[in-house]
């Protein structure tokens, strides 16, 4: 559970940070947030991986929600156009991230194939 935890901060910090980034257009002074947010991001990602979770399953994850969760906050903060194709798009990452997690797990002891013996040969 832990290791969700510092991943959904990841996620979140790199969505502050991302989003952030996009008001430092109009107001400089969002700037140290942006800093912040991303150091945090990174740390926490860091953190995540050191409780075992696989690099290709974190950084799937936290690159494909960032990215569907600022493509939906830039629409709803900023206006921005977010077309048809977009939507799909966001779907199609949210179905990927549950395919990524889904296959990362690896098989336990007991669902191992046995090595043929004379017995089963």
């Amino acid at each position: 559970m832990r290791k969700w935890l510092l991943l959904a901060g990841a996620i979140v910090s790199e969505v502050i940070g991302t989003m952030s980034l996009r008001a430092v257009i109009d107001n400089p002074a969002w700037l140290p947030l942006v800093v912040v947010a991303y150091l945090a991001a990174f740390t926490l990602l860091g953190l995540t991986l050191r409780t075992g979770m696989a690099l290709g399953v974190a950084y799937g994850i936290w690159g494909a929600c960032g990215v569907a969760l600022t493509a939906v906050l830039g629409a709803l903060i900023f206006g921005e156009y977010l077309s048809v194709t977009a939507v799909v798009g966001i779907a199609v990452i949210i179905v990927g991230v549950i395919v990524v997690e889904t296959g990362a797990h690896r098989p336990g002891p007991d669902s191992r194939a046995t090595e043929p013996t004379e017995a089963t040969a």
